[in-house]
């Protein structure tokens, strides 16, 4: 069973049949024929329906289902020792996360970690073995896993023990791992409703005003003014359901939850866990300070819930979900509205325009020639700067198809949250193993525009977006270095990213603008006259800014909720799994964009201004500009950042973001109005 993320909700895929009972759909028998009269074509077809066959007995990996039995009853299918894995710890006053070991908890002793993708690695996730270790079916209370000591004469002690205070100020949280699944702490919210949340505190501190701040509201014994409480105790509630009379043996895991607990243990041997909570005194630096972490864990049987679907009440619990189906529905009927209402307008008054200018027969009327019939002799004119727009359109071309690809795999539910990393890696990947279309799209416009500097235009396309982006992400990274976070990449994956930038997807671009210079340019409807015609004077909103700046509120009003969402899972670290209004919201984008740019261009050929090469690709590409202004108005209101670092950190990855973000729209708003200007100066008479 694969979690299928699809239209917002997490839909129950048919569990596929175990590997060593292949149950794929029955082939229909073979016709009767002689191997020698067999034709190719039907070897083809027939091994093709046997790997189809073979293939169904596989898993998506990552996604495959582990068995879990009692003591005294593990065999191959099943084993009965269950680990907890820890994740890095992460704020949303802090954008740098840092990795479990950075602070002073109970270690592993033989610390083994999961082998991570080139995504995890990306979003700075670092998954490692805890001691925190269980055997399935077999409850224990109290159990004690170390102890941790602080002398107020020890320096070391007193720097691990001020980086756990810092850690508790700023409210980093722990994210753990059971089964692939994340362990979360639910907790009851306003109007009776419940919230899971994927990560529990560290603990939390209660001012010198007496004012508890984040966890401790939970508690009433939360209340000695300037103290820090630390969760030492975890109770741990796993659920699962049995395979009785079924395909497998033994249970599965469908749910882990915890709740964090604060309790002073006298030591290993004299553990209370009902007693009052573990303080740290803020300013008490005399005082020596034992922690003694424990835990319970509890396990209940429910066969309603199945394995496919063990997501569902994490991801039903997120906040917003309902304001989020009413506010796309909206953003769905106003951006259909609208769409309508340009594609009517343009329709209408072309084809009126387009009736009128073909009955012009004599010569006196074609004198009197008037709108964007006007400037057909100078309307596809090469535009200034042409290699930088041939570079970015074929960069734009590039993002454009990496996104597609993406979003349609991730509605499709082969990105879903429980294959961590996966977007992340796809969406890098694919975007190396794009460079071709990037190199001729670039190669094919330059050409088009009249331009003979083919080899300053393959390496621009190759070098100039990339290293942009790739010099803002090196002096990211280089901070978070700096600071000691987990997100720092490791030199080695640096070294990889190197390697199939100029590896794979500089040869790759090499060999789609050879391609492209080898095509003849595109042919254009109308000649283009020696003189250029001057342009009369415009008003304020036929003018370039005033319209590049209208042409980016349409598409922006319709990605904006999503945008908030998308952000909030970034900078809150709350799932995003709602793929299928993604790529809803991603195709209205689309249509929007290049409608938005279509009427603008129209009003400003009509008013006689035939520079509309780069206009069309700004106008759309100014949704770029409201999205990063979004960002700052996120960064001030939602967030609560803090440190220059992080402020540098945000606004260093959020620009990256726009970058990319611009060349998309902007490609899609400009190749709408390259249509649309071929396809009304094909159908008019001209002399």
């Amino acid at each position: 069973p694969v979690a299928m993320v699809a239209g917002g909700r997490v839909a129950q895929a048919p569990a596929p049949a175990p590997a060593s009972h292949p149950q794929g759909p029955a082939l229909p028998a073979p016709a009767a024929a002689s191997p020698r009269k067999m034709k190719a074509p039907s070897r083809q077809l027939l091994l093709l329906a046997v790997l189809l066959r073979l293939s169904d007995a596989f898993y998506l990996p990552g996604l495959a289902p582990v068995s879990f039995c009692q003591k005294g009853e593990e065999t191959e299918s099943c084993k009965s020792n269950i680990e907890v894995f820890v994740n890095r710890l992460d704020s949303v006053e802090s954008v740098l996360p840092y990795e479990y070991d950075a602070f002073d908890f109970c270690q592993n002793e033989t610390e083994k970690r999961p082998s991570e993708n080139l995504g995890q690695v990306l979003f700075g996730e670092r998954i490692e073995s805890s001691p925190y270790k269980f055997t399935f079916n077999k409850p224990e209370t109290c159990k004690p896993i170390c102890i941790k000591s602080y002398e107020p004469k020890d320096k070391g002690s007193i720097d691990k023990l001020s980086f756990l205070k810092k850690g508790i100020l700023l409210n980093y949280q722990h994210h753990w791992i059971i089964d692939n699944m994340p362990v979360s702490w639910c907790y009851d919210v306003e109007d009776g409703q419940k919230f899971c949340n994927p990560g529990f505190p560290i603990g939390c501190f209660v001012t010198q005003d007496g004012r508890p701040k984040d966890a401790c509201v939970i508690n009433s014994e939360f209340n000695k003014k300037n103290t820090y409480y630390i969760f030492n105790h975890v109770d741990i509630f796993i659920t699962y359901h049995k395979g009785n009379n079924k395909e497998w043996e033994g249970a599965r895991l469908v749910a882990a939850k915890l709740i964090p607990k604060s309790y002073n243990h006298a030591d290993l041997n004299h553990r209370n866990c009902d007693g009052p909570p573990m303080e740290i005194p803020a300013e008490d630096k005399d005082k020596k300070i034992n922690i003694v972490y424990t835990y319970s864990v509890t396990f209940t049987e429910d066969d309603k819930i199945k394995w496919a679907s063990r997501w569902d009440y994490i991801l039903e619990s997120m906040p917003h979900t309902n304001i989020q189906w009413f506010s796309i529905m909206n953003s769905l009927v106003i951006v259909l509205f609208l769409s309508g209402m340009v594609a009517m307008i343009m329709l209408r008054t072309l084809h009126k325009d387009i009736a009128r200018y073909n009955q012009i027969d004599s010569a006196e009327d074609a004198q009197e020639e008037f709108g964007w019939k006007l400037v057909h002799g100078d309307i596809f004119r090469p535009p200034r700067k042409g290699m930088l727009l041939s570079v970015f359109l074929g960069q734009g071309t590039q993002i454009f198809i990496m996104m597609f690809i993406t979003l349609f795999l991730a509605c499709l539910g082969f990105l879903s949250p429980a294959n961590r990393g996966a977007l992340m890696t796809c969406a890098v990947v694919l975007w190396v193993l794009l460079g071709t279309p990037a190199g001729y799209v670039s190669a094919r416009m330059y050409k088009t525009f009249g331009g003979e500097k083919w080899k300053t235009n393959v390496l621009l396309t190759s070098f100039l977006c990339p290293g942009i982006v790739f010099i803002d992400f090196f002096i990211t990274n280089l901070i978070l270095w700096v600071e000691g976070s987990s997100a720092a990449i490791p030199f080695g994956t640096l070294v990889a990213i190197l390697a199939m930038w100029f590896g794979i997807s500089v040869p790759l671009t090499f060999v789609g603008a050879y391609f492209g210079f080898k095509k003849r340019p595109i042919d254009h409807p109308v000649r283009t006259n020696q003189i250029p015609r001057q342009i009369p004077e415009q008003s304020f909103f036929t003018k370039p800014l005033p319209g590049i700046v209208m042409g980016g509120i349409l598409p922006f009003g319709c990605i904006f909720i999503q945008l908030f969402f998308i952000l909030n899972s970034i900078w809150s670290h709350q799932m995003y799994y709602m793929f299928g209004f993604l790529f809803l919201v991603f195709i209205i984008l689309l249509i929007t964009c290049s409608e938005a740019t279509i009427l603008l261009c129209y009003f400003h050929l009509c008013a006689e201004d035939y520079h509309w090469w780069w206009r069309s690709f700004l106008t759309s590409g100014f949704t770029a500009v409201y999205f990063f202004v979004y960002a700052v108005h996120y960064f001030f209101s939602k967030l609560q950042i803090s440190g220059a670092a992080s402020t540098i950190l945000y606004f260093g990855y959020t620009l990256i973001m726009v970058l990319i973000f611009f060349l998309f729209t902007g490609t899609v708003g400009f190749f709408a109005c390259f249509w649309f200007v071929n396809k009304i100066y094909s159908v008019v008479k001209v002399d």
